[in-house]
């Protein structure tokens, strides 16, 4: 192959819409330079074309695994690796791994602080913004309590839609449409969809309830900051997304049984580690990084036995019958290496923060939105995940699953 050939390449906006471009050498061509040429096309509009190349990155992504390229990375080169990353780092089947076709895709930059974010004006950056954060709002990753789902959809609604037309936009316009503006888990929830007439408490009446609440004098630039605003506000804004596996804590008679791990997605962003259950669409646990330490453990000899998956442990704080134990929690994931890595560069971020460094950057005077142990969706659950505990002197004094097979 010529290192000058050119190979149409595509990249895709979290809108779905494409960026065709042909770029010299494109074999050999690093993602910096790819993403300075998707990012200058005219079509896009962005006028501080700079500014863009700190907030966005260039990540390979499907529904098996998503990678944020360095700058020197070469997408073309990744491209042709897929199948070995994904047999390194994935839990797919081999049918799920041969049919995994990953895409080249703009997306915010994981070490782009929220704080630089919140500064910016330029309305083009922050329309890819907001179309990145709708993106995960109705993916159900960026998990939230079912009436913020609405009030949130009631806003991207204002934006698609225009203002209110009490002839076109009825209940049931909205009925038929409420997985265009919802969550599939807060649409199929709070609906009963076969019923000919619906509840005042059903999602499509609250979403247009929260539709018609839209000032009309509002512009479609506000409407996107104020969405982008409350997205923001939650813990895990701007995280990248892991694949994982949790023990199910079991009592009783089912221990006698062998029971399956929970699924989970694994956020990690410049504030904290957060587990979600992506099938309930709840937190499990979420914790700051000066609230926890952590371990990379790996299995000695992976050939011997496929199915024993490295893993990251999780230690942190937590009060019970008003003592303070320590709780120590297990992930097993062929990505945890690439955990460990994320969490090293944002907890080494961390430690300069406080040691000075960075004293105009200081981003941890916030209130944890995270409580422990509440029932709202961003409550910590300690009763739903397997754990050992440990006391003040480091004795162990209790233990459940795996972690028995340790203490």
């Amino acid at each position: 192959m010529s290192s000058f050939q050119v190979i149409p390449t595509v990249v895709y906006l979290m809108s779905r819409i494409a960026v065709h471009m042909e770029i010299e050498g494109t074999a050999q061509c690093p993602s910096q330079v790819m993403l300075a040429a998707a990012l200058g096309c005219e079509e896009l509009g962005i006028s501080n074309k700079l500014l863009a190349q700190s907030v966005f990155g260039l990540w390979m992504s499907s529904p098996l695994l998503e990678i944020q390229l360095k700058p020197h990375h070469r997408p073309y080169a990744v491209r042709i690796a897929w199948p070995n990353l994904l047999e390194k780092h994935t839990h797919g089947n081999e049918l799920e791994k041969c049919s995994d076709e990953p895409m080249t895709t703009l997306r915010r930059n994981v070490f782009y602080t929220r704080r630089d974010e919140e500064k910016i004006k330029d309305p083009r950056i922050l329309e890819l913004l907001y179309e990145e954060a709708r993106h995960n709002v109705l993916l159900g990753r960026y998990i939230m309590e079912p009436a913020h789902s609405i009030m949130l959809g009631g806003i991207q609604a204002r934006i698609e839609l225009g203002p209110y037309n009490v002839h076109t936009h009825t209940v049931s316009y909205f009925r038929e449409n409420q997985f265009r503006f919802l969550p599939a888990h807060v649409a199929r929830s709070t609906s009963l969809s076969w019923l000919p007439y619906s509840r005042q408490t059903s999602a499509e009446v609250r979403l247009l309830e929260q539709f018609k609440r839209v000032p009309t004098t509002a512009t479609t630039r506000k409407l996107m900051r104020k969405y982008l605003e409350f997205c923001w506000a939650l813990p895990f804004y701007g995280a990248a997304f892991f694949h994982g596996q949790v023990e199910q804590p079991v009592r009783g008679l089912m221990s006698l049984f062998q029971q399956k791990d929970i699924p989970v997605l694994i956020a990690i962003n410049e504030k904290g580690i957060y587990v979600i259950d992506h099938v309930e669409c709840t937190l499990l646990l979420g914790l700051k990084y000066e609230d926890l330490s952590w371990d990379f453990g790996k299995p000695p000899n992976v050939n011997d036995d496929p199915e024993c998956l490295p893993c990251l442990f999780i230690q942190f704080g937590a009060v019970e019958n008003g003592i303070t134990v320590t709780k120590l929690m297990q992930i097993f994931s062929r990505q945890a290496a690439m955990m460990d890595a994320l969490i090293s560069h944002f907890a080494d971020q961390m430690r300069r923060r406080k040691d000075g460094e960075a004293v105009d950057n200081v981003a941890d005077d916030e209130p944890n939105p995270i409580q422990n142990n509440g029932l709202g969706v961003l409550s910590n659950k300690l009763s739903r995940l397997t754990l050992a505990t440990f006391d003040d002197e480091g004795r162990c004094i209790g233990q459940m699953g795996s972690l028995s097979i340790s203490y």
